[in-house]
């Protein structure tokens, strides 16, 4: 595992040198739990208050290379994924647990997958020390000391980083404080509902006709998609993997008077979130549960390579739309998402006092 963690150092550009490899192995007394990770927009079942001491908190993810409908015309990509979704799931622990990752990559992939957890500390987050060929499986364990929601991609090193990450092969984790998450003012604030979205920029090549080129297995289009990468240029950016997967019937749902945490990460490109209709009460600026939040954004920013939180009671019902507010990328290439929210409507908050109709001239 040494000699790999070298060579993927090199796969970087860095040059290893003196370091001395350390695993993060908790005492002996520690429990642990294991967490039934689950698909994206949902969360893991999680205390958002610690109870007891840390925990071991141990979570299996699967390397899967699979093809994906990216959109209603029936256009696919291979996706590079973690438990076979895009984005991977989200996983939740506190600040002082272990994080024990066990990561298997089955015979029947391709390629060699890693795991670089933003949240982690040494080895490159962890993805010097988790690489593993098919047919192979590693176990990391690692100590959370930072709070607050990051990014965790797959990073073999050289162009295979950009190549995975843009392939979809990205999630987050959520480390929260031991106490819950506090409001600008220090109080607690505890959650109804969360939801993780995951944004995702695609660069699928076209052939000489026009369509989209479909190829036997990931690495046959590999230096298509680089190349069209270059231009920073993506043909979908979509949220969940798929235009349309947070709309229609897949729609995210809360009722008047709950407070949902909304989760946002993007591995590669800036982001905007917005939720038309709404607000969010609290800001996490660059997802750390540390610092106090800002109130009352209108749109908040996701960093390239980043997570964020957002907070929000909703007060009405009915339909609002959470986009990426570059709006030509949220209505034109899919980074959009509806929210259907349940409850009785308050015209001291909003209400039509006049009904269209033809213009009149005694204004």
């Amino acid at each position: 595992m040494y000699k790999k963690a070298v060579s993927l150092l090199a796969g970087f550009g860095l040059v290893l040198a003196g370091v001395t490899q350390v695993l993060a192995n908790a005492p002996a007394n520690t429990p642990r739990v294991t967490q039934e990770l689950v698909a994206p927009p949902h969360l893991p079942k999680h205390d958002q208050v610690a109870k007891g001491p840390a925990k071991i908190v141990a979570v299996r993810l699967e390397a899967q290379e699979k093809l994906m409908q990216v959109s209603p015309d029936g256009t696919k990509w291979w996706a590079l994924t973690f438990n076979g979704t895009v984005p991977g799931p989200l996983i939740v622990a506190h600040e002082g647990d272990w994080v024990e990752l066990t990561l298997v990559n089955p015979k029947s992939n391709t390629m060699a997958h890693n795991l670089d957890f933003h949240a982690a500390t040494g080895s490159l987050g962890g993805a010097g020390l988790d690489l593993v060929q098919p047919g192979e499986e590693v176990v990391l364990t690692w100590k959370a000391l930072k709070a607050g929601v990051f990014v965790y991609h797959c990073a073999p090193g050289g162009t295979m980083i950009p190549f995975h990450n843009s392939s979809g092969m990205n999630g987050a984790i959520m480390i929260l404080p031991r106490a819950g998450l506090k409001d600008a003012k220090g109080k607690p604030w505890k959650y109804d509902r969360g939801y993780y979205v995951g944004e995702q920029d695609l660069y699928l090549p076209k052939d000489a006709n026009g369509k989209y080129k479909q190829y036997a297995q990931p690495l046959e289009g590999m230096a298509d998609m680089l190349e069209l990468g270059k231009g920073l240029i993506p043909t979908h950016v979509v949220f969940n993997g798929a235009v349309g997967a947070l709309t229609g019937k897949n729609a995210l749902t809360a009722n008047v008077g709950e407070k949902v945490l909304f989760i946002h990460s993007q591995a590669n490109r800036d982001s905007r979130p917005h939720l038309i209709g709404g607000h969010a009460d609290l800001v996490w600026q660059g997802g750390s549960f540390n610092d106090v939040p800002s109130t009352n954004y209108e749109t908040w920013f996701i960093p390239g390579g980043s997570a964020g939180a957002a907070g929000y009671q909703f007060l009405m019902p009915g339909l609002y739309v959470y986009l990426s507010h570059n709006l030509l990328e949220a209505v034109l290439l899919g980074a959009a998402a509806h929210m259907t929210v349940e409850g009785k409507w308050d015209n001291n908050i909003m209400e039509q006092t006049k009904k269209p109709g033809p213009i009149t001239m005694d204004h």
